[in-house]
């Protein structure tokens, strides 16, 4: 198993191109199972989630061709419409599988889902939205079995909460149903406004993606497409945080700065000097203290929960008490041990977290507890004295792309090394 060693307290100084959003292309990838052409997508992430879904494509029978920042697939004929435990239980989008085998094979069997422990997240949103679509659903033995004999139906379907999951999960099931399909308070975030055009790109009618109300006219039968992945807003801020914890100068390209306005202005509020342009955006921090700024996470456009542990990791340093909040997830502070252990002045009531700056922090040997939270310790671990070390980088590896390479030629003593 990997761990990641950092020499801490040299800041960082260079260019960083963004990859391809983790977020969406596995939403995309999954959409392959709709058409019997083939589905290339550009500007793709190589991740271990990626990877992973690929698998599990090729138990439908998908031939999938892998290249360099480019994926192509091909589910000419589904050989199968089960999804085993095995292949399921690592990553929770792995579970987006059932709307689109059922849309367009009537029946579908998938285990149910994993992925990183940060909260419960149940499927009944999704299943519900397929039960008003005409599916009929049995949980057995942690498998979810779904038929549709006459093919899904367009419904009215309201979500009582806002979810990703369920909206980019029903988008895909209702592309292929009969008639329209309404979503009410649907989630708006430029994920699922890019799936929306890639779907559209291969034949779908979906209108209102990245608004509350999206409409989806379903269609017959779904052609292949040529589709570029979007620059992920995630990665894209973890950077923006890590310039401005460890400090110096670093411009993050291929991003959408668009896309993460919740975060410039809070990274201003912190002391950081933000700059953007048509096609990238400058972070710098040299030597000003990094002041205090509450934040709660949002669905979007608000501050995204998965930068949460990243700005906290900044906040561990500033020159007063910061609160976060956590609205989106009920056990998403697992990294305030870690951070703790650093020598950071954190106190966990509930979905707040108080946080307390020091005037610095310590290396020591920490372990990541999901993927996000990683990225956090890395950040921490640049800014502090002396080494630090981080254990169970796997999660590291399901979202962030060659993060090490990365950020080593920005200037930080960073190296993967076999434990």
């Amino acid at each position: 198993m990997d761990k990641i060693v950092i020499e801490g307290g040299t800041p960082l100084s260079g260019q960083i191109s963004i990859s391809g959003a983790k977020n969406s292309a596995l939403k995309l990838m999954v959409a392959c199972l709709l058409t019997d052409e083939p589905l290339e997508l550009t500007n793709m992430p190589n991740l271990r989630d990626t990877r992973f879904l690929g698998h599990l494509l090729e138990n439908f029978g998908v031939k999938v061709t892998d290249g360099v920042g480019n994926l192509t697939m091909h589910a000419k004929t589904l050989t199968s419409t089960t999804a085993p435990y095995d292949l399921v239980r690592k990553m929770r989008a792995s579970f987006n599988v059932l709307g689109p085998v059922l849309a367009r094979a009537h029946k579908a069997k998938v285990s149910l889902p994993g992925g990183c422990a940060i909260g419960a997240r149940p499927v009944d949103l999704h299943l519900n939205a397929l039960k008003a679509m005409g599916a009929e659903i049995e949980l057995s033995e942690g498998y979810v079995i779904a038929s549709a004999s006459g093919g899904l139906k367009g419904a009215e379907i309201t979500f009582p909460f806002i979810s990703v999951g369920a909206t980019e999960h029903s988008m895909l099931a209702a592309v292929l149903a009969k008639g329209e399909t309404v979503l009410n308070n649907a989630a708006r975030e430029p994920e699922i406004v890019d799936l929306a055009n890639c779907l559209n790109a291969m034949g779908a009618k979906i209108s209102g993606a990245g608004r509350s109300e999206v409409t989806i006219q379903g269609v017959k039968k779904l052609g292949g497409t040529k589709f570029a992945v979007v620059p992920d807003r995630i990665e894209a801020g973890t950077y923006a945080l890590a310039a401005a914890t460890v400090g110096g100068a670093v411009r993050l390209v291929n991003v959408r700065s668009d896309h993460l306005g919740s975060l410039w202005p809070l990274i201003a509020q912190a002391g950081a000097k933000v700059t953007m342009d048509e096609n990238s955006v400058l972070v710098e921090r040299h030597g000003t203290p990094i002041h205090p700024v509450d934040v709660e996470t949002q669905a979007y456009p608000g501050f995204p929960t998965d930068l949460q542990a990243q700005f906290m990791a900044m906040m561990c340093l500033a020159d007063g008490v910061s609160i976060i909040r956590e609205n989106i997830f009920e056990n998403r502070f697992m990294h305030c041990p870690e951070l703790s252990r650093m020598g950071a002045n954190i106190t966990v009531s509930g979905r707040e977290a108080i946080i307390r700056g020091v005037p610095k922090l310590k290396g020591a040997q920490v372990m990541a507890t999901d993927l996000r939270a990683s990225a956090s310790l890395i950040a921490a671990g640049m800014a502090a004295e002396g080494t630090t070390e981080v254990g169970r980088v796997y999660h590291l590896d399901r979202g962030f792309e060659q993060i090490e390479v990365k950020l080593g030629n920005c200037g930080a003593r960073i190296k993967r090394v076999k434990e």
